[in-house]
């Protein structure tokens, strides 16, 4: 969950309503019906699961929590990132090299937070999201379990970045743990810093603070919003900007699928 912080909006019905800045969860659920925004003062009741199937849950919501294609993907992306891990990874002295992951909505499923938000009408918010990390009840995405544990087996190390506040990062390193994801490491986001996670990636590889590994040659990173990646951004969509950078993916880089939330909500419609 891109820990990145944003104002989020929501369509409806003609109408526009901004949703408080959201950190570090990412956006609020994109489509409200007309009466979402109307309910926040209204204090209309949650609705029921019957309205929920006939369509007030947004589609891209439905599609990462029931769609078969969701399961597919996560396992086919993690499956081919263990696969050129492996060559990768070739020569390297055990304990000398890592694998860089982000946390949320990469190997933790945050989707029922979205759901119970939205059954509840109500959009994103700071407590909200607070007791929800603190519940630690996020699950593995699909596959991430299992490539977390193969980066260990291969002889790597396991380091978790994310824009997590890090007062919430023991709490996450429980979650993780209950969700069985492997990690030697998890670097929440400083009292103070911004979201970007570059001087972080520069800890892990130099072995300095906030770190507290001795230097990694990174040979891979995994998540699922481009700014979980080496100095990448949204301008990698233009041509030819990223198309240097775009062919990391599937090599060094691997992505997974967010359709629910990201910065990519910025991006302007060509």
């Amino acid at each position: 969950m891109k820990r990145i912080g944003r104002l989020a909006r929501a369509a409806t019905a003609g109408a526009r309503c901004e949703f408080c800045r959201r950190h570090p969860r990412g956006a609020v659920i994109a489509l409200l019906v007309a009466a979402g925004c109307a309910t926040q003062s209204t204090g209309a009741r949650p609705v029921t699961a019957a309205a929920a199937s006939a369509g007030s849950i947004p589609t891209s919501l439905r599609w990462s929590r029931s769609s078969a294609e969701h399961r597919a993907i996560y396992l086919e992306v993690y499956r081919a990132a263990g696969d050129a891990l492996a060559q990768r990874s070739a020569g390297h002295q055990t304990g000398s090299w890592a694998v860089i992951l982000d946390a949320d909505e990469t190997v933790l499923d945050n989707s029922l937070y979205e759901q119970e938000r939205t059954l509840a009408h109500q959009p994103f918010s700071a407590p909200s999201w607070d007791a929800w990390v603190k519940r630690a009840a996020a699950t593995a995405l699909p596959g991430a379990a299992e490539f977390t544990h193969r980066v260990q087996a291969l002889g790597g190390v396991v380091v978790i970045v994310t824009n997590r506040d890090d007062s919430a990062c023991d709490i996450t390193r429980e979650n993780l743990r209950r969700a069985e994801i492997a990690f030697d490491e998890a670097l929440c986001k400083p009292a103070g810093a911004g979201d970007d996670k570059n001087p972080r990636f520069d800890a892990v590889a130099g072995g300095t603070s906030p770190s507290v590994l001795p230097p990694l040659d990174v040979v891979m990173w995994l998540g699922d919003n481009v700014q979980d990646f080496p100095h990448a951004t949204q301008a990698l969509r233009l041509t030819p900007v990223g198309d240097a950078s775009l062919a990391r993916f599937g090599v060094s880089w691997f992505a997974l699928p967010n359709p629910m939330y990201g910065s990519w909500e910025h991006n302007p419609l060509p």
